[in-house]
């Protein structure tokens, strides 16, 4: 038994190297191929930064992205409450802040008198200047505070003096949130904090029963101002208002809510202040991202769904519903594709050609090199290399299936089983990192020229070559010069034969073409015969799997093969 776990440690070691050989060979351009990568090893992980000033008072992680879950988009405007508001106080120049008790203001003199003293506005709204008396400030507004002390002033001092007036610090305050917020309470600030500092402090808006269109400010029981935040979020805009000692910030109920998803930049839930809007209203707020061609209105009526579909062109003329679902839908046809040349081919590598055009189209563009084979054209497709990393993957779970849930009837059993598992799970683990090339086999030119071309698509025009590549389970494995009419078999002679791990049996000439040949046959130049290592252990099923994963991986994870005739 300890015999047969070393042979299957052997096979998979070798696996493993295939992998690495297969991922050193030349690849399709990454830049043409667009998914086709090379695995790289994992970059090292960068330490963690020290806060800053700035970082450490943000409070948490970002809100969340619109579509961040599973159900709904989340409700617009809710991303504003994480405690970036509540962080920071407003401490800035505001003219149109309105002085008022407890206000502190820095008044200087110079000239014929000098003075220079910060002045707390008392109760009967007047700060006292020496030699002047008190000053009646309360009620003046900031960008006309010092105009209004130096008045004042030179009614004693009439020459020879001059006056400078500034707003220190507004005054302390607290303020009531209450309402559809998350926490209700008293709140203490500053009075020239905006609304948004206080509701940010209440834990923001509910984001389920609360009103972003609806944010009242009560003075004295009677309403003082009404915002609508919405316009601050698409807007900008907002009233800078002076709050006082007992004001009172009411979040009203949330009134109606339209889903919007798909090609908008603004994919949230929206509210709306009517239940019956135009479209386009709601699309200036969605903001349609440029590909967006059609809105698809889902209602619900009753017990009953109906759908409608409209063009954006006609937004305007469409109503839009409380509770309906709209998805703004990107209906484009190719009328153009794209086709990328590689290899050796003389002239533009990018290819425009009409929706239908087929491989004959691009054959009868290209200027090969003199060393150009046309005789070896290789196709390469995205699609393609999709559904070979899906066989792949399939193919490695059902390895893995079978490594895992395999019964033992001894201790010794169970305990070697474990050791194979670990193995198999690291050689699987290897194996997921394997992106195919996403070769399309071009076996018959007959059938080739008429396969059609998809956008993306790459040709790949290979030089002519004299070598012959042996990889695998042999001695020395190299590339020799081709000899023709020399058989597999004769190449692996010439590099020392077979290991003794090799499966004699399992040998495969790849062709350039993409095509395989698994009988041992007389390869062609260019070609690379591959000799694959015997994987022996007690569970035919993880057997099975580590073979068919081999074989995937010696040919890209599955290449398609038979001619691809127009389909």
């Amino acid at each position: 038994m300890t015999a047969m776990k070393n042979r299957l440690i052997i096979a998979l070691a070798l696996g493993s190297s295939l992998c690495a050989a297969l991922q050193a060979q030349t690849p399709v351009t990454p830049t043409a191929m667009g998914a086709i990568t090379t695995p790289q090893a994992p970059a090292a992980t960068a330490p963690t930064p020290a806060p800053t000033s700035s970082t450490a008072m943000l409070p948490g992680p970002l809100p969340a992205q619109p579509n961040a879950g599973a159900g709904l988009p989340v409700m617009f405007g809710s991303q504003m409450f994480s405690g970036r508001f509540g962080s920071v106080t407003f401490t800035g120049f505001n003219p149109d802040y309105t002085l008022a008790t407890g206000d502190r203001v820095l008044v200087r003199l110079w000239g014929a008198v000098t003075h220079e003293s910060t002045q707390l506005v008392d109760p009967q709204g007047n700060i006292f200047i020496p030699n002047v008396g008190p000053v009646k400030v309360a009620g003046v507004r900031n960008g006309e505070l010092n105009q209004s002390v130096e008045t004042t002033i030179k009614r004693v001092f009439r020459a020879n003096v001059g006056v400078y007036a500034t707003l220190e610090a507004a005054q302390p305050v607290k303020v009531y949130v209450t309402g559809f917020v998350r926490a209700p309470g008293l709140y203490g600030g500053l009075s020239s904090d905006s609304v948004l500092y206080y509701l940010d402090k209440a834990g923001g808006i509910d984001t389920e029963r609360g009103s972003y269109l609806s944010v009242d400010v009560m003075r004295n029981g009677k309403l003082r101002s009404r915002l609508n935040l919405y316009n601050f979020l698409l807007k900008g805009q907002i009233e800078q208002m002076q709050l006082q000692d007992g004001d009172t910030v009411v979040i009203a109920a949330r009134k109606h809510t339209v889903t919007v998803q798909g090609e908008a930049q603004n994919a949230y839930r929206f509210e709306l202040a009517e239940a019956r809007i135009k479209a386009a209203d709601l699309l200036a707020m969605a903001s349609p991202t440029p590909n967006a061609t059609h809105i698809n209105i889902v209602r619900s009526i009753g017990p009953e769904k109906r759908s409608e579909y409209h063009p954006l062109a006609k937004a305007n003329e469409v109503m839009v519903e409380a509770g309906d679902e709209v998805t703004l839908t990107a209906d484009k046809f190719p009328s153009t594709i794209q086709v990328r040349i590689d290899g050796a081919h003389q002239g533009e590598r990018t290819f425009i050609l009409p929706y239908g055009a087929r491989l004959k189209d691009v054959i009868e563009r290209i200027n090969p090199a003199p060393q150009a084979n046309m005789d070896a054209l290789q196709l390469y497709r995205r699609s393609v290399a999709q559904r070979q990393k899906e066989n792949l993957d399939a193919t490695l779970r059902g390895l893995e299936a079978a490594a895992l849930t395999g019964r033992s009837a001894t201790n010794e059993e169970a305990t070697l089983r474990k050791s194979e598992s670990e193995m198999i799970m690291q050689f699987i683990e290897r194996a997921k990192t394997i992106q195919p090339k996403g070769q399309v086999v071009l076996s018959s030119k007959e059938a080739a020229a008429e396969t059609l071309m998809e956008d993306g698509d790459v040709v790949r025009l290979p030089e002519r070559s004299n070598v012959v590549s042996v990889s695998g389970e042999v001695l020395f494995p190299n590339t020799m010069v081709y000899t023709p009419n020399a058989a597999a078999a004769d190449y692996v002679e010439l590099v020392g034969g077979f290991t003794q791990r090799a499966d004699r049996n399992k040998l495969l000439i790849l062709k350039t073409n993409g095509t395989i040949d698994t009988n041992g046959g007389t390869p062609s130049p260019g070609d690379e015969i591959m000799v694959f290592p015997k994987v022996e252990t007690k569970w035919v099923e993880v057997a099975r799997g580590i073979t068919s994963v081999l074989y995937q991986l010696a040919v890209s994870a599955g290449v398609l093969n038979g001619s691809i005739a127009a389909k």
